[in-house]
């Protein structure tokens, strides 16, 4: 069954739910029978869900500005929004979380997370977690992944080569087909080891003329004065490594380069402890118990994957906190469903977002 038929059934019976009015009774009883903590996981937010002319991943585009405005402003209504070091509090003085805790995040660290997103936040006065991955902060670069896909969409080239691989693909002349053919690579490339996946990608810069450091309007990372102003206006600042690498991926010692670099990088700019992380990709292929030995050991309190779902906070979950993907697809009634009872609602996991 394909996702869009999955989304499709959910977002039906969602709708139904929240017309018949049975949601608030349904967050009751499961509050009654669970103790667990919601993280939402979003990525970008724009004017659009659909831009006109736009060469990235779409997917990425978690909500339009007026979709996030009306879910923050359900979340505040309906749950109990909190914040990373509230929860680690909570869990320091041993007390249980209120009913209805939940964390709003956002993975990458893409500009408009400053330009759209968080003017929202502070308009309604509520935080959010923004994972950043600090050598993208450094650079300006865009991210590789977002690159390839750029590539995908904007080549001269009618075929894709990669060996490396197995394909030999033709290259429609059609946008849409283009990012669903990118996608495609996507998931064929995060198979691959950090090493062969940043072979490929260069070798497609260097053979199609693309470079990365040209860079792109649609997708730049934030500065780090934008992340300065948004921690002084009361946001979360984390880490997503320095690279965006799939942190498994790595040999040891370049993993915990990762993981320590972006946490001194984090606390020297903006003079606070970084005390949680968001595995990059963050599916179960993306970290593992050796990426968890070394996050801990770098001082990190907390860690989130990109896996779906909820997550008591306990010992065991707190280094693979589960979290809700937030999609543009998603309309009020599948959005309030999905937060009450994510085990009807939300999305399975998926490997290639992140």
């Amino acid at each position: 069954m394909s996702l869009s038929s999955r989304a499709g059934r959910r977002q039906i019976l969602a709708r139904r739910s929240h017309a018949l009015g049975v949601l608030p009774a349904l967050r009751q009883l499961r509050a009654a029978l669970r103790q667990d903590l919601r993280i939402l996981a979003y990525h970008r937010v724009l004017d659009s869900a659909d831009p006109e002319g736009f060469s990235f991943d779409t997917e990425l585009i978690s909500a339009t500005a007026q979709q996030f405005r009306e879910q923050m402003s359900a979340i505040k209504r309906d749950f109990h929004p909190m914040r990373f070091d509230e929860v680690l509090s909570c869990i320091d003085a041993g007390r249980r979380l209120p009913r209805g805790a939940i964390l709003v995040t956002f993975d990458d660290g893409y500009d408009d997370n400053y330009r759209i997103a968080y003017p929202i936040l502070r308009e309604l006065g509520m935080s959010a977690m923004f994972f950043v991955s600090t050598g993208h902060i450094d650079s300006g670069m865009p991210y590789a992944y977002d690159w390839l896909v750029h590539m995908v969409c904007t080549t001269s080239a009618r075929r894709l080569s990669a060996p490396e691989l197995g394909i030999d693909w033709d290259i429609s002349a059609s946008l849409p087909e283009r990012r669903a053919l990118a996608a495609r690579l996507l998931d064929q490339l995060k198979r691959l080891d950090d090493a062969g996946q940043e072979a490929l990608i260069a070798r497609l810069e260097r053979e199609w003329h693309i470079p990365r450091s040209a860079g792109h309007a649609d997708c730049r990372p934030m500065s780090w004065d934008q992340l300065r102003e948004m921690h002084q206006g009361g946001m979360e600042i984390g880490s997503h490594g320095v690279g965006h690498r799939m942190l498994a991926k790595l040999p040891r010692e370049q993993m915990g380069r990762e993981v320590n670099d972006s946490k001194q990088s984090l606390e020297r700019e903006l003079s606070a402890p970084a005390q949680v992380l968001s595995y990059p990709v963050g599916g179960p292929d993306a970290f593992d118990t050796t990426t968890i030995d070394i996050v801990r050991s770098a001082g990190f309190r907390m860690a989130c994957s990109y896996m779906a779902g909820t997550s008591p906070v306990d010992t065991d979950s707190r280094y693979c906190m589960r979290r809700l993907p937030v999609e543009s697809e998603m309309d009020t009634a599948w959005f309030s469903a999905m937060v009450s009872v994510p085990e009807v609602f939300s999305y399975t996991s998926r490997l290639r977002i992140g």
